[in-house]
């Protein structure tokens, strides 16, 4: 097999070159940089507007086809933006790119979501599961299975061990999610969506107001559980706002409450595994994900506070 090219910066300044004729100095090039330090060498930020992504290989380039026509798709329904390609073709024999408007405003991790920014989340949350299934499936958008939420909690209870024994976590907090409870909170059937499916901290984009002004990764979108986006949410933006936003685009109590365990426990076998060296999320990134998964929604709250009560009556 044909080892796929590294691009490099003039790799990427001499095809943005060949997009972006006006305004380009022919002598220098556009400017180019990473998308972030360290960022996969596939990301590039050109200028100030926009962003080039190269697929590294070709199952890559098969989810970038089909993510520029999903994204259009998608568009009409949510109330944020999506980017917008403003060229696409192939970087290098089978290997795709698309050159897309940058998104104005900062990541999830550099704002906090106002409550504004949660009915931004509400909305977008209604607008994936408006989109017509059968639309998705005819783009090659794929089915996700449910996720095992009994297995789940069963790798967290071993991974937590191995926090509590670096002092990372307190594992009796695991012991609220019973097995009982694990499997009342399996996903129900037929009521898969469209999910995005890595609504992380990066793929939101966030104004200094808080509020949501747009989503970005559109590539490993899925038709499955909607708990999925729900837990994205919750390591991104804190469980409580994310149940907010759920419940305000009319999700029950069921599917909010398995996606904040799907969160929890996601958080703690993602911390433990990168402490056992495996994995490339720096470590205060998978921290962050376990404090806002672990902060306490209002229903538990009202929980703790009678319990505090009814020990202080006996």
């Amino acid at each position: 097999m044909t080892q796929a090219p590294t691009p490099t910066a003039d790799t990427v300044r001499r095809l943005v070159r060949s997009l972006l004729k006006e305004g380009v100095d022919d002598s220098a090039g556009p400017e180019v940089r990473p998308a972030a330090p360290g960022a996969d060498p596939a990301t590039w930020l050109v200028g100030t507007r926009h962003v080039l992504r190269l697929a590294p290989d070709r199952a890559a380039a098969a989810r970038q086809r089909r993510e520029l026509r999903l994204r259009d798709l998608v568009r009409p329904h949510v109330p944020v933006a999506v980017p917008t390609s403003v060229a696409h073709g192939e970087w290098a024999p089978g290997l795709t790119y698309t050159l897309d408007t940058k998104v104005p405003g900062g990541s999830g991790g550099e704002h906090d979501v106002s409550a504004v920014g949660e009915a931004d989340l509400a909305g977008l949350l209604t607008g994936l599961r408006e989109v017509p299934v059968r639309q998705a499936e005819t783009l090659g958008v794929p089915r996700a299975a449910p996720r095992s939420l009994e297995a789940l909690r069963r790798a967290a209870e071993t991974a937590a061990g191995r926090l509590a024994a670096a002092d990372e976590f307190d594992a009796a907090r695991l012991r609220q999610l019973t097995q009982p409870a694990a499997v009342q909170l399996a996903a129900q059937p037929n009521t898969a969506v469209l999910v995005h499916h890595a609504l992380t901290g990066d793929h939101l984009v966030v104004s200094a107001d808080g509020r949501v002004r747009g989503v970005l990764g559109w590539a490993d979108t899925v038709l499955g559980d909607p708990a999925e986006d729900i837990a994205g949410l919750a390591l991104a933006v804190g469980s409580p706002a994310a149940v907010r936003a759920a419940t305000l685009a009319g999700y029950s109590a069921r599917p909010c409450l398995r996606g904040l365990w799907l969160a929890r426990c996601d958080a703690v076998v993602r911390l433990a595994n990168r402490l056992d060296g495996k994995g490339g999320t720096p470590p205060q990134v998978l921290r962050a994900q376990l404090r806002n998964a672990w902060e306490a929604i209002l229903l538990e709250r009202v929980t703790e506070l009678r319990d505090d009560e009814a020990d202080g009556e006996l």
